[in-house]
């Protein structure tokens, strides 16, 4: 995997993890409308906009900012070979001092889906969280039944560490969600969860 440190940009065997920029808005709306049924189960509702280029210009201006003031790494996955975008990965709430830990989460557009793009993105933003952010703790969370996305992150060695009640909306209601941690220097071993 290699790094480089001017602009947030890491690549690896497959895809190259990149800042969202203006250019990508028609790719990026055209991968979301056709995946809807496909994330609409396990995101926040959408806003009536959510689609829009001004929503999606908002998006890149403040996925800029959070990179500059280290407070979010919102990254596109784009296909090295071709440069299809197939999806995002955000590492955001990073908290400095004695936490040194930050939030996971991401979505892939349906047709990109179980080709392992999304095992290969954590691996390397965790990897980049742990050696260029000197971050000691990664967390994510997803809804109980969402067993694909508690594949992926036990994959890419995220622990389960319980439950969080009423943790976030997801489409319109209140929900439940599974919590897992990443740790820098993780000796808890394997854990098996149904």
């Amino acid at each position: 995997m290699l790094i480089r440190k001017k602009a947030v940009r890491i690549v690896t065997e497959r895809l190259v993890l990149r800042l969202p920029e203006h250019s990508d808005y028609r790719s990026w709306a055209s991968l979301r409308s056709a995946s809807t049924e496909f994330l609409t189960p396990w995101e926040p509702s959408w806003a009536t906009d959510h689609l829009t280029r001004k929503s999606f210009t908002n998006r890149v201006y403040w996925a800029q900012r959070s990179a500059k003031s280290d407070s979010a790494i919102p990254v596109f996955l784009e296909r090295r070979e071709d440069g299809v975008l197939l999806g995002a990965i955000t590492l955001d709430n990073i908290r400095r001092g004695p936490s040194q830990a930050g939030t996971l989460g991401y979505w892939i557009g349906a047709v990109h889906a179980r080709k392992g793009y999304m095992q290969e993105a954590i691996l390397a933003l965790v990897h980049y969280s742990f050696t260029n952010l000197d971050l000691s703790r990664i967390e994510a969370a997803c809804l109980p039944e969402n067993t694909a996305s508690r594949g992926v992150l036990e994959k890419s060695g995220f622990k389960y560490e319980g439950v969080a009640q009423s943790y976030l909306q997801i489409n319109g209601r209140w929900r439940n969600h599974v919590l897992y941690a990443n740790l820098r220097g993780d000796r808890r071993g394997k854990t098996e969860v149904n």
